[in-house]
């Protein structure tokens, strides 16, 4: 089964929640590589070893 592509909106509402205090360190975790945070990391790091940093909408359009 093919993961949907990371969302970038998602995964920093996700954050905030547990910056909040909402969630638990285990729950934040887990929803943010099922969510698709490696990708996200992964295309910044490209980006930075290129020499280029990316937009916002080379971010969103993960």
């Amino acid at each position: 089964m093919e993961r949907p592509p990371a969302d970038p909106v998602k995964l920093l509402a996700k954050w905030m929640e547990w910056e909040k205090g909402d969630v638990t360190p285990g729950r934040l975790l887990a929803d943010l590589k099922t969510g698709g945070l490696r990708d996200v990391l992964e295309h910044l790091a490209a980006e930075a070893e290129a020499g280029s940093a990316p937009s916002v909408a080379d971010v969103t359009s993960l």
